[in-house]
């Protein structure tokens, strides 16, 4: 009887917790269980945020003679072999593959950051970038933010390969940077994307600050003009263009480019709306739930738990920071170029969070002036940070890849 129970006992998901680095899949479910609370009470990017939480939870939890997710299996090539028949461990155990195996495919093959991206471009409108082509620029001037970080992490030690993947939360794109780590820096996914899924959360809390420091009163008060209306022809013409220029230039960013224009013109064409409205809500949704999952199946507590996590943390702050002031500095220039008609604020939403940056650009600009409405004009650069990420993460694919 003695031996019946010692045999139920180790083979237990208890018992896994205090054999050898058991006690960090233990601090990963704390872990879990805090990005949980976040989502669900304080809403931090819970469409995203909740399954990462979820995936993570049940990554940790411990799997006696196997496992959910066996990120070995990926480092470099994907074994397929293991995939798809097992494998078999130094004790001769058969270890069958896991569920997160199989959706962390579609992450490794570029499939779910892509049509996420397909998504985002189906819900994207063109029309205030398309109005005022400047504001590539202050989407230029926020992907500052990815070369500080990228420079700073070369200067931690990390690798070229690692500092990219970091670098490239300054984007402040979650499927770009998901995008970009599982084919440079695959072992480092899980903590590049709860950062940059955390910091997208933060942004009304982050952004604020550099703002009211940056720029005066005066500046912030200024109202804009109305844009141009923008017609049908240059909204259909306008993805077909980008990504004919983008990836005649730099071919490493057709998969996310040409997926987030495919989407537009979706929307733009008037002739496919039933393909724009699956883009939108039934293939985003179920993609956003199997990316999640698989993004947080990565966390395991050996991978996760190391001093490169709380840098890689850190860094996706001052990432962010940089970013924000970049889109800054550039709308400040602006400003002055147009003498005082185009309101600086509006630069910081050159960070790709769709629609936050715009939001939350708009929030404060009626604090100091309750009239003004920069939403619009804010979505401009906006939507041209988009773009840029995806150019950024093509260029260092194509460096580092």
């Amino acid at each position: 009887m003695i031996e019946v129970l010692l045999d139920l006992w180790n083979n237990s998901g208890i018992a896994q917790f205090f054999v050898g680095d058991g006690w960090k899949n233990a601090i990963m479910l704390l872990l879990a269980f805090v990005l949980l609370y976040l989502a669900i009470r304080k809403q931090f990017e819970p469409l995203l945020l909740l399954p990462i939480a979820f995936g993570m939870l049940l990554t940790n939890l411990p799997w006696p003679g196997g496992g959910i997710f066996h990120p070995e299996w990926f480092n470099g090539e994907i074994n397929w072999a293991a995939i798809g028949g097992g494998f078999i461990d130094e004790a001769g155990k058969h270890i069958e593959p896991g569920l997160f195996d199989f959706l962390y495919i579609g992450v490794k093959l570029d499939i779910f950051p892509c049509l996420i991206f397909m998504a985002v471009g189906a819900m994207t409108d063109f029309g205030p970038l398309i109005s005022r082509p400047s504001s590539f620029f202050m989407g230029a001037g926020a992907q500052f933010g990815i070369s500080f970080a990228f420079v700073a992490a070369i200067l931690l030690g990390f690798s070229p390969e690692g500092a990219a993947s970091i670098g490239i939360i300054g984007g402040a794109d979650g499927p770009t940077a998901i995008y970009l780590t599982s084919k440079l820096a695959p072992e480092l996914l899980g903590a590049i994307a709860i950062a940059a899924y955390s910091y997208m959360a933060l942004i009304p809390m982050i952004q604020p600050f550099f703002m009211k420091h940056l720029t005066t009163k005066k500046m912030r008060q200024v109202k804009m003009d109305q844009t141009r209306p923008v017609s049908k022809l240059e909204k259909v013409c306008f993805p077909v263009i980008v990504t004919v220029v983008c990836i005649l230039i730099l071919p490493s960013v057709a998969p996310l480019l040409g997926c987030l224009m495919l989407g537009n013109i979706f929307k733009e064409s008037g002739v496919t709306d039933r393909l724009s409205d699956t883009a939108q809500n039934a293939m985003c949704n179920t993609v956003t739930i199997m990316l999640g999952v698989a993004v947080g199946g990565t966390a395991v507590g050996t991978n996760f738990l190391k001093i490169d996590t709380l840098l890689i943390i850190g860094l996706g702050l001052a990432a962010f920071a940089f970013a924000t002031i970049g889109g800054l500095i550039i709308g400040i220039i602006m400003y002055f170029l147009s003498k005082g008609k185009i309101n600086p604020l509006i630069g910081a939403a050159g960070v790709s969070a769709v629609p936050m940056a715009a939001r939350v650009a708009s929030k404060v600009g009626q604090e100091e002036n309750p009239s003004n409405f920069l939403l619009m004009h804010a979505m401009g650069p906006n939507v041209a940070g988009v773009i840029g990420s995806a150019i950024a993460a093509g260029i260092l694919l194509t460096l580092f890849g």
